[in-house]
């Protein structure tokens, strides 16, 4: 594979900075150029983020003297240094359309870890064990920009990587309804416990958007691209409660879910679909995907945030605890790294994908 001179776009925030580590040694990708807000423009990326390295790796030594850019000032220039860009930028959703938008039209592919893009009818929205058969909406949206290379692609809410991959291989025997609670760590909202002390010892039932796009997004990467969009699917219906609580790291999700009637598969079962899952970031071996996606723990106490969040580098989910249920047919308790799997690493992974199937070319 040839070697992809990378950007980064909000490259100073805590999912940012994991793009920035990711890159360290990626056998693809290369780390070429990063933007920001105009605050941190013109400083060397390493002075950028002085008291503000938020992760528990040493930043590295490749990122650090680069000089940012501004994302939006100089946009044009940071488009020409790169095959294409990931974008974590922290922007009204408007703003972040147009942004994302602007580099697009720059012929410059966008990656995007944002939400602002997610319900685009022609943006694809992949988890690729998934729904990798999205990106060929790709056409369609290039076609609306008015580009051939400039497009944008996007990965879903970061929760939803802790329950929706195990809930995917089962839809197949008439999955009907499920409802999932979601136990969030607070690095989903950019935070340490040194910048938010409020969350020590503490659980808070509210997460501002989360229950929607937790109902929602499943819905669309379980849809069909039909007529220059992405159409969602009809069901499964999903409700969701969503708290945030006192982990740094890793979105735990308690779920349960009923089959259409006389359709449900035996806990033999759903356990060998669980084991049996591959897709096509397995198939195509691509660098950042987990040997293994779906990991079943027989032990009654796992999984647990600190024990399997890094599972397979943060890549793999962890399942645990499923067994029948009074009202509904089964439930079980789920994990993800949500600035690995659910976040960075997720769109890293998708970057790959794109990749293998021929949507990002070396300039």
């Amino acid at each position: 594979m040839k070697q992809y001179q990378v950007g980064i776009i909000g490259g100073t925030g805590m999912v940012g900075q994991r793009f920035i580590t990711l890159m360290e040694n990626h056998p693809w990708f290369q780390l070429t150029a990063i933007a920001a807000s105009a605050r941190s423009a013109g400083k060397p990326y390493g002075e950028a983020v002085e008291g503000r390295w938020a992760l528990d790796i040493p930043l590295p030594e490749e990122a650090r003297k680069l000089i940012v850019l501004d994302a939006e000032a100089d946009a044009e220039k940071m488009a020409a240094q790169v095959d294409f860009c990931f974008c974590a930028v922290d922007m009204k959703k408007e703003e972040i359309r147009a942004l994302e938008e602007t580099y697009a039209k720059l012929e410059c592919p966008i990656v995007s870890n944002n939400s602002a893009n997610r319900w685009t009818d022609d943006v694809p929205m992949v988890v690729p064990e998934i729904n990798a058969d999205h990106l060929a909406i790709i056409d369609a949206q290039r076609k609306r920009l008015g580009t051939k290379r400039g497009f944008i692609a996007v990965k879903s809410n970061c929760s939803l990587q802790s329950y929706v991959p195990a809930l995917h291989p089962l839809r197949k025997y008439g999955l009907e309804q499920v409802l999932v609670c979601t136990y969030q760590a607070i690095s989903g909202a950019g935070k340490t416990f040194e910048r938010w002390p409020e969350m020590v010892d503490n659980c808070i039932p509210y997460i501002g958007g989360e229950e929607e796009k937790s109902e929602q997004e499943p819905l669309k990467l379980w849809g069909r691209v039909e007529g220059g969009k992405i159409v969602k699917a009809d069901g499964p219906s999903i409700t969701a409660q969503c708290f945030r609580v006192a982990c740094q790291d890793g979105h735990m999700a308690a779920v349960f879910m009923k089959f259409a009637d006389g359709k449900a598969p035996s806990m033999e079962q759903i356990k060998a679909e669980w084991a049996a899952f591959r897709g096509p970031a397995q198939e195509l071996n691509l660098p950042s995907a987990p040997k293994q996606f779906l990991h079943y723990f027989e032990e009654e106490n796992r999984p647990q945030t600190r024990l399997d969040r890094n599972l397979e580098h943060g890549m793999a989910v962890s399942i645990g605890r499923l067994r029948p249920d009074s009202q509904y047919d089964y439930k079980f308790a789920c994990l993800s790294h949500n600035t690995l799997r659910g976040a960075a690493g997720g769109a890293v992974l998708l970057a790959e994908l794109l990749c293998a199937k021929g949507y990002l070319q070396p300039k």
